[in-house]
């Protein structure tokens, strides 16, 4: 282990065999653009987690998800996966948690996974897509799934994944490049602007990748908000809101995305994230190097303020 501070992950992804199957049948050869899907395994991540200090690492799915388009077949391919992090995580207690995969926009088969998957799996939150079928967190039809999260008090982990019409603005590139962190910037405003983090401020939402452009683009959301009346001009400004989200550092956080987001909202919920397996080791060793050469924050590391950060969010992750 390089440091005795552990981190703990918030952002990690795996794949199965079956679920690759199913997204190549559906067509996703090349998924947002990227090559091909990662290999993963248990060991593999296991042996990343060990070399870097991490102690704990939470599991999701990233994009493109579990619906290609067709709501049976989604159901069951999210129950699938699902199930087999949840194995991974009862063989392997204290190193693995879990984000559960629903079907959106299948809002009937996200409320039935979502119970299943909290109930009954003991998953410590969802993850869900910025956009589904391009239907961002903020659509009305989704209103009944922020309802039951908010009566739960539940941990949402938001994953950009490509926008419509990404074939015009992607420009043929990777859209994890460029068009993620548009997309996540696009869902948090949309989030803000519909009114459902004020509708369902028990919800702990957490958005990948230091915000995307939000930090770059919060005074401009609130000068539309209050000047040009989009959304209602009462209550708490569009920067209160934002720093009720929570965050991870998944990407190139330093030198200059992170200082950013801090300036901008503070860093009492700031967590990390490797992005590991869609990010090769090879960079997540890289990331993580740069985290540790990186200027610290002015009491302690930032392996200490975010495993300190994510013990609140995730109280299970906290050191006995």
């Amino acid at each position: 282990m390089v440091t005795a501070e552990h981190l703990v992950d918030v952002h990690a992804h795996f794949v199965t065999p079956h679920y690759v199957e199913a997204a190549e049948a559906a067509g996703l050869l090349r998924p947002d653009g990227m090559r091909g899907y990662p290999d993963w395994s248990p060991a593999q991540h296991l042996e990343l987690m060990d070399s870097t200090g991490i102690r704990t690492s939470v599991l999701s799915l990233s994009s493109p998800g579990t619906h290609f388009g067709d709501d049976r077949a989604a159901r069951a391919l999210t129950r699938e996966v699902n199930e087999f992090a949840a194995d991974v995580v009862r063989d392997r207690p204290g190193r693995f948690g879990h984000f559960a995969s629903v079907p959106l926009p299948d809002v009937d088969g996200a409320l039935t996974e979502s119970a299943y998957a909290l109930d009954v799996l003991g998953a410590h939150g969802l993850a869900v897509e910025t956009n589904a079928a391009g239907a961002y967190l903020g659509d009305a039809r989704f209103e009944p799934l922020w309802q039951e999260l908010g009566r739960r008090g539940a941990v949402v982990f938001v994953h950009p994944t490509s926008p419509p019409c990404h074939e015009q603005v992607a420009l043929g590139r990777p859209r994890p490049m460029l068009e993620f962190l548009f997309d996540s910037t696009r869902a948090a405003s949309d989030l803000v602007l519909s009114g459902v983090l004020l509708r369902h401020p028990r919800i702990q939402w957490i958005f990948t990748h230091g915000g995307g452009t939000l930090p770059l683009l919060a005074d401009r959301m609130e000068l539309f908000r209050t000047v040009f009346g989009f959304g209602s001009a009462d209550g708490p400004t569009v920067q209160e809101q934002l720093r009720s989200l929570w965050f991870d550092m998944a990407g190139s956080p330093f030198p200059h995305q992170i200082p950013a987001l801090i300036r901008s909202f503070g860093d009492d919920r700031l967590l990390y994230g490797s992005d590991y397996c869609w990010t090769p080791a090879a960079g997540t060793l890289a990331q993580v190097a740069s985290v540790d050469a990186a200027p610290q924050p002015e009491v302690g590391t930032w392996r200490a303020l975010t495993t300190r950060n994510a013990a609140r969010l995730l109280p299970w992750t906290a050191e006995e």
